[in-house]
């Protein structure tokens, strides 16, 4: 093959992945280009960054420096690996806490908040007291809003966002008003879903999310303005947005990746935003009053959890810095993506299904045997971890699982989930006294809401990709709401210290070396 043409061949490729589509061309056409200019490539698609690529002599470049980069890699991987060991006797006593939590596992107290409470127990004699669990938002216990929107059956989460924002339940005339301004932003700004979303998609749906909200900066005239009243309007723009961006990004990942038509359905005015998401998301705009109500619910119950999580905490920590809003809302999305935070409800999916196929016969005796595998690291993704079991404040219970068991029961039955919710029930009895077991824990232990709320989204038709966007389209209003918080009652930046390990030596010249 000439050199021009394998040159071609490749910027033909990443021209047509870039753009997405070839006009007045099938499918099944398209299809037969791109694989035409893959065998005249002759290079696999994993081997190009094509958001990156601007010009031709860029492709060749890229190709070739990632193929030597990552042999490169591969070659000092296991030698630096030593340099990054700590010895575990460091992390012994009180000094150190280790991921910011005391010895007896409770969290390093860092600050003060009046917006979420998250309780588990209390400490008596410096012993922890289990008590069944309880979540507060600005003094209301969540399981009290929820119950009282299924009972009227309206919906909840606009009322919740605004109580965490502005600290007071609204009244009607206020509800009213704070909602038309929400539906207002649900608008993208001009070119932002050519620009942003269309032109660069992500199989990915929160680096998607993680990168429009950093792309929101750009679309703002005062982006770097930190008054409480400029940071009180982004904070009600990106809760107005968040939905229309997930469902965008997704709709545009399966066009680009999975190869599926192209829908895209802007939002409506006088839709709440459960409503709103499931009608952006199906092709054919439908869904029912329930789906929205249960939507509704989970949304409620996923709207804050305290400072201390780990995206919250990532939020006030750039925002202690002095940065702009979109760079610690962004921050915070990338904190709820990572499995051990809000990528827990998929990898209890995961999880499940791995149990589904490898325990055809699920009685207790069988899948205890499975469990126990997991747990050792001889089954499921290999981690050792039992997703959705146990929580860092929750003993007893936690009140969003029970909110979701509550009314879960019966859409399951109506739906043909009953052996997908039986099945989950008897992780929790079976799982919960091996991990008790396993690892000496006395205090009692909880299935936490993400070991029902993928189900949940199951039942609703919500695909896996979706799963963890749902879980920051509802936080964004808890982390608005500590941005805040943080800005009008903190005045130093957040800067724990780290203990050096370290052996001290000289420097050596190079050719002594």
């Amino acid at each position: 093959m000439l050199a021009s043409q394998r040159k071609n061949a490749i910027i033909y490729y990443s021209t047509f992945i870039k753009l997405r589509f070839f006009l007045g061309l099938s499918r099944s056409k398209r299809r037969k280009k791109i694989e035409t200019a893959k065998q005249l490539a002759k290079l696999p698609r994993a081997r190009y960054t094509l958001a990156q690529i601007h010009g031709y002599g860029e492709v060749i470049l890229l190709v070739s420096e990632k193929t030597e980069l990552n042999r490169y890699v591969e070659s000092l991987c296991a030698e630096v690996l030593d340099e990054y060991k700590i010895d575990p006797h460091y992390y012994q006593g009180d000094a150190v806490k280790r991921g910011l939590r005391n010895s007896d596992g409770t969290g390093v107290i860092a600050g003060v908040t009046r917006i979420g409470s998250v309780q588990g127990y209390y400490m008596r004699d410096m012993e922890k007291i289990p008590i069944p669990g309880e979540l507060y938002y600005r003094g209301i216990r969540v399981d009290e809003i929820v119950d009282s929107h299924r009972a009227t059956g309206t919906f909840g989460y606009e009322e919740v966002a605004y109580l965490l924002l502005f600290g007071k339940l609204p009244t009607a005339e206020q509800l009213g008003r704070f909602n038309n301004i929400l539906a207002a932003s649900r608008r993208l700004p001009d070119g932002f879903f050519e620009d942003m979303i269309l032109k660069a998609p992500s199989k990915n749906i929160m680096n998607k999310l993680e990168r429009s909200t950093l792309s929101m900066y750009s679309y703002d005239d005062r982006p770097d303005d930190t008054s409480l009243e400029n940071v009180m309007r982004q904070s009600i723009e990106l809760i107005g947005c968040f939905p229309t961006i997930v469902a965008d990004a997704y709709a545009v990942k399966r066009h680009a990746f999975d190869h599926h038509s192209l829908y895209i359905h802007n939002p409506k005015d006088h839709l709440s935003l459960s409503e709103n998401f499931l009608r952006m998301c199906r092709w054919d705009k439908s869904y029912t009053p329930e789906e929205a109500r249960l939507l509704d619910m989970m949304l409620i119950l996923h709207a804050e959890h305290g400072g201390g999580n780990n995206s919250a905490f990532a939020c006030r920590t750039l925002t202690s810095s002095g940065t702009d809003t979109y760079s610690a809302i962004a921050a915070a999305v990338g904190a709820l993506k990572g499995p051990l935070h809000g990528g827990a409800n998929a990898k209890v999916q995961e999880m499940m299904r791995y149990i589904r196929e490898n325990v055809p016969d699920p009685t207790d005796a069988n899948l205890r045997d499975y469990l126990v595998k997991i747990l050792r690291g001889e089954a499921g993704d290999g981690s050792g971890k039992i997703y959705g079991l146990g929580h860092a404040v929750y003993t007893i219970s936690d009140p969003r699982a029970e909110a979701i068991r509550k009314y879960a029961r019966s859409m399951a039955d109506e739906r043909g989930f009953s052996q997908e919710f039986d099945l989950t029930e008897a992780v929790v009895r079976v799982g919960i006294p091996l991990i008790r077991e396993k690892t000496n824990r006395r205090l009692p232990m909880c299935a936490n809401i993400d070991l029902y709320s993928g189900l949940i989204y199951r039942m609703l038709g919500i695909p896996e990709d979706l799963y963890t966007p749902l879980f920051a389209i509802a936080r964004i209003a808890g982390w608005c709401a500590h941005r805040l918080e943080e800005l009008l009652t903190c005045r130093n930046i957040i800067r724990p210290a780290y203990r050096s390990s370290m052996e001290y030596t000289h420097f050596v010249p190079i050719e002594e070396r």
